[in-house]
């Protein structure tokens, strides 16, 4: 991963920041696995295989959050002369991790996050960020949460046709959590980074049911945009999942 160097500096912030902080205090981990798998045969053959690890920790004066979640896809085509080959239409992989140390007031955090992207169908094959900035989070009674971020940040990235991008952003991102009933949540995250040359935004809505204590059915709709791709490439990529999450 040619800009890995960025995502690890992102976690090593994430590290000290918890040593430093909080070695007197027991950590808090909630930590999530997901995966879903389809595999179709017949007049359409083809595989396709997405999963997710989302881990938070809380601390006294620190929350940390590490994310890797990854897609893959392979098709099955007949060639005019009869033949049957397995042809991949996607492979991603993305990292995620970030510090956010708590202000005084309650809710107010500052953030760093630290991302990559690698997606080799993708309008930009190689996508790296690292972004700073203030956070604020509120409770609506006990079944509602929204939390909001902004700050600025730096890119890299690789579009589909070679061409390095590199510059400064703004980004901007919220997240909504509703517990519709004890068994069941709806969730929907937001984020955008505006460059000097592109807009590249995420979203996704889910929704939760609990099978038992630790496992969940999710179902699941995102989407990603960037407003300026290669000729070749569309704007906007969209995926509709069906997971089982185990939680621990």
């Amino acid at each position: 991963m040619k800009y890995f160097p960025l995502l690890a500096l992102a976690a090593a912030v994430v590290h000290g920041g918890a040593c430093a902080g909080d070695n007197a205090h027991a950590s808090t981990w909630n930590t999530s696995a997901e995966l879903g798998a389809i595999t179709t045969s017949g007049n359409t053959a083809g595989t396709s295989v997405t999963g997710k690890i989302d881990a938070r920790q809380e601390l006294a004066d620190w929350s940390n959050q590490y994310i890797a979640a990854g897609f893959f896809k392979e098709d099955e085509k007949r060639l005019s002369n009869g033949q049957t080959v397995t042809v991949k239409s996607a492979e991603r992989l993305s990292l995620s991790a970030k510090a956010a140390y708590k202000l005084m007031e309650d809710g107010k955090k500052l953030f760093v996050l630290g991302t990559h992207v690698d997606d080799k169908f993708g309008a930009y094959t190689t996508y790296t960020t690292m972004a700073v900035g203030h956070g604020w989070g509120w409770d609506n009674a006990t079944d509602k949460r929204i939390d909001l971020e902004v700050g600025p940040g730096y890119f890299s990235g690789t579009r589909a046709n070679g061409e390095e991008e590199a510059g400064f952003t703004v980004r901007g991102a919220a997240a909504m959590r509703w517990r519709l009933s004890p068994s069941a949540q709806f969730s929907q995250t937001v984020s955008v980074e505006r460059g000097t040359s592109n807009v590249h935004s995420i979203a996704e809505a889910a929704l939760s049911t609990k099978i038992n204590g630790t496992m969940q059915m999710k179902a699941a709709f995102a989407a990603r945009n960037d407003t300026n791709v290669p000729m070749n490439k569309k704007n906007t990529d969209t995926q509709t999942s069906l997971t089982l999450v185990y939680s621990f």
